[in-house]
């Protein structure tokens, strides 16, 4: 019998980051036979060619017919490709707790009587009653953490993997320049009017959550602050559009090795977010930094794929930058290139402001 398609949907940091310097994977078959600076000219061609291209913007998250239900038994879900974002490497959710929220989902088999539950990652344990799955919403959970959904029939529970969701700490919990704890600081909005709103939400981070994957290439340690506070949790705001960008960012220098199987860039994240009280205490640091809102990162990827962090790579991640731009406006922002003396090492800071921004360090 031919299968029907329905439209479906539900919802689905310094303590020391790890150095994750792998060296990548052969990528040509002549790079062992011609120096690597050949090799790198060869890429930042492609990537100039591939700059003239014009691409309309990433399909934005929203409706879409899925699903064949062919059978009564427990169905098997995955969450939908437009759930991953434009980029389709973004693995995090977020929502308020209590919030109701949208989780697209293919669902393959019988979609009557659903109900749904929360599992925290790391746990077995359902944290609610099940609720009926009725159109397109669910409700996240009450309590801040990250979690996975979870479908439930006839007392039987399946965890859809692939998505996470977390579930924010709302900021007006902050206490002066406490939360629970953990020192933020203040931002400048809670003092002068006029100034960039403070994020809604942070995550609340327990040592178990932050070898959690955010995107394909980023982990919840990524944008831990690096104060050296000590105490548990901790916090961390972090902007998904930012999530997009360096996932596109990864992919558009991907392209360039034109290689039939996948790349494996090496990445270090210098910085993610990082608190007023701390951005305050970094020397040449901007007083209204992006980085306090969870939407800009400092990272070295090793673009030409020869095993190092060099100027060369920040230049061409730099150039990948001004790619994704031009294909997501939506994405626009500040872009720095660190090649100087004034660092230790070469970088290149990317966020997601809203507005152009170029400079060099």
């Amino acid at each position: 019998m031919a299968s029907k398609t329905f439209p479906y949907y539900l919802v689905s940091m310094d303590f020391s980051t790890p150095d994750r310097r792998l060296v990548a994977p052969d990528v040509s078959p002549y790079r062992h036979r011609r120096p690597a600076l050949i090799a790198t000219a060869g890429l930042m061609a492609v990537a100039v060619m591939g700059a003239f291209q014009f691409y309309s913007p990433g399909e934005a998250f929203g409706e879409r017919p899925f699903g064949s239900f062919v059978s009564r038994r427990m169905p098997a879900a995955a969450p939908s490709a437009v759930a991953y974002g434009p980029s389709g490497g973004v693995l995090l959710r977020f929502a308020m707790p209590g919030e109701i929220v949208e989780y697209p989902l293919d669902v393959r088999g019988d979609p009557t009587a659903l109900s749904y539950d929360w599992v925290r990652v790391g746990d077995t344990r359902a944290t609610q009653s099940p609720r009926l799955l009725f159109g397109a919403k669910v409700r996240a959970p009450t309590t801040p953490g990250f979690y996975r959904l979870a479908l439930v029939r006839d007392g039987k529970r399946r965890v859809v993997g692939g998505l996470t969701l977390a579930v924010l700490v709302p900021f007006e919990e902050k206490e002066g320049t406490m939360l629970n704890g953990y020192r933020i600081g203040t931002y400048l909005a809670e003092r002068l009017a006029g100034n960039q709103d403070p994020p809604a939400g942070f995550l609340e981070i327990t040592p178990r959550d932050v070898d959690i994957q955010i995107s394909r290439h980023l982990r919840v340690a990524d944008f831990l602050n690096h104060d050296n506070q000590e105490t548990w949790p901790r916090y961390a705001a972090v902007s998904p559009r930012l999530l997009d960008k360096i996932e596109l960012v990864i992919s558009e220098i991907t392209r360039w090795h034109g290689s039939a199987r996948p790349i494996d860039l090496a990445l270090d994240v210098k910085s993610g977010f990082r608190a007023p009280d701390h951005n305050r205490r970094i020397k040449r640091a901007a007083r209204d930094s992006q980085h306090q809102y969870g939407d800009a990162a400092d990272v070295a990827i090793d673009a030409n794929g020869d095993g190092r962090y060099t100027a060369m790579d920040s230049r061409m991640v730099g150039l990948a930058v001004e790619i994704v731009e031009l294909r997501h406006p939506s994405l626009v922002g500040g872009l720095g290139i660190y090649t100087s003396g004034h660092t230790r090492t070469t970088y290149v800071h990317i966020d997601a402001r809203g507005k152009r921004a170029r400079w060099r360090g």
